[in-house]
């Protein structure tokens, strides 16, 4: 097998024009994230729906200070999303009911409430549309002419949903974690149950990567394969391809996209020409599907799009360089769009997906 460290490189969609360079997040101010809920609070229930803007503060810290000045567990506090450290964030969290007295008395840094509601149901991960971003990249080479092939290319062809690099750890280190539990060795320590999770799931990240830098090698990004599972756009059913003439329209009008593999032992499967291809990435990986046994409800396996539209996508320069605004689905990355724009991986910083 490759080395680790070799396997994280992303190809780029669009290689074949110039980058503009430049720097993001010097100021957590130049990295704005405001996220799209999937639903509004309903005005009634056992849970409080908080929406919070945050500065420069990690998901873990926040979860930690908010459970202890409002003296509830960790786990009762819910979250669509985990956001960026480096950045602004505005994002909808919910916590019991029964600590709404608490609330105002909260004392956090770069931390404000700026609005409540009661709701039925705790907030979970998954529980939002998107995400909305306005981002400043500073020090950046004035190329209008680039910047408007890039953003038309994307526009035109799809984002590449690839995983930043930031999700396998430091050096791939989560990465490597991941592959030895599959794999039945021992760590060198033992991991915590929320570290065994994220190394687990960045396994299943990096091979869908593979799989998916694959299939834009070989030219088939937006190709209907015989037996790909296509998903309907933006969400909805799974269906297997048995006739690829007819299903290839269907992905040219953006009514489905291919859905790449996160192994595991329930994933919807795929057949024929599309399942020797994922086949292929287990077996380059040294693992097989019976790796994923063992884990439980950790690796069950699902389906991620190989490419997302990007709504409202919008360039302008300004003094300190340029500033771009907009929307991408539910667990998709910034950053893998802001390097289309860079040519530069100082972009794969520490950001969750969103």
């Amino acid at each position: 097998m490759d080395r680790i460290d070799d396997t994280l490189v992303l190809p780029y969609l669009t290689a074949d024009l110039p980058g503009i360079g430049g720097v993001i997040r010097s100021t957590p101010e130049d990295f704005e994230v405001e996220e799209i809920p999937a639903y509004e609070p309903c005005g009634q229930g056992d849970h409080l729906f908080l929406w919070i803007e945050k500065r420069g503060m990690g998901t873990e810290f926040l979860i930690q200070e908010l459970a202890k000045q409002l003296a509830i567990s960790a786990n009762d506090v819910g979250m669509a999303g985990q956001k960026d450290r480096h950045a602004v964030t505005r994002q909808m969290i919910s916590i019991p009911a029964s600590a709404e007295s608490r609330v105002s008395a909260l004392s956090l840094n770069d931390f404000r409430v700026l609005r409540v509601a009661r709701h039925t149901n705790k907030l979970r991960l998954g529980h939002l549309h998107g995400n909305r971003f306005n981002v400043l990249i500073r020090d950046a080479v004035q190329d209008q002419e680039a910047v408007q092939a890039i953003a038309a290319k994307i526009q035109a062809l799809g984002l590449p949903n690839f995983y930043g690099e930031q999700r396998f750890g430091r050096d791939g280190a989560t990465l490597e974690a991941g592959l030895q539990l599959l794999r039945g060795e021992r760590l060198a320590r033992r991991p915590s149950h929320y570290f065994r999770k994220l190394a687990l799931s960045s396994v299943q990240s990096w091979l869908f990567n593979r799989y998916l830098i694959d299939r834009m090698a070989d030219g088939k990004m937006r190709t209907v394969l015989q037996g790909d599972v296509l998903a309907k756009w933006p969400a909805g059913g799974m269906f297997v391809s048995t006739q690829p003439v007819v299903d290839q329209p269907r992905l040219d009008s953006r009514e489905v996209v291919p859905a790449g593999p996160m192994f595991g032992l329930k994933m919807f499967p795929a057949a024929t020409e599309a399942a020797e291809r994922e086949s292929a990435i287990l077996q380059s990986a040294g693992l097989t599907i019976e790796s994923f046994r063992g884990f439980g409800k950790l690796l069950q396996g699902t389906r991620r799009h190989n490419f997302v539209y990007v709504d409202g996508l919008r360039a302008g320069w300004e003094t300190h360089g340029l500033r771009l605004e907009f929307s991408l689905p539910a667990g998709s990355y910034a950053t893998v769009l802001l390097r289309e724009f860079m040519k530069k991986d100082q972009a794969a910083s520490n950001e969750f997906p969103s």
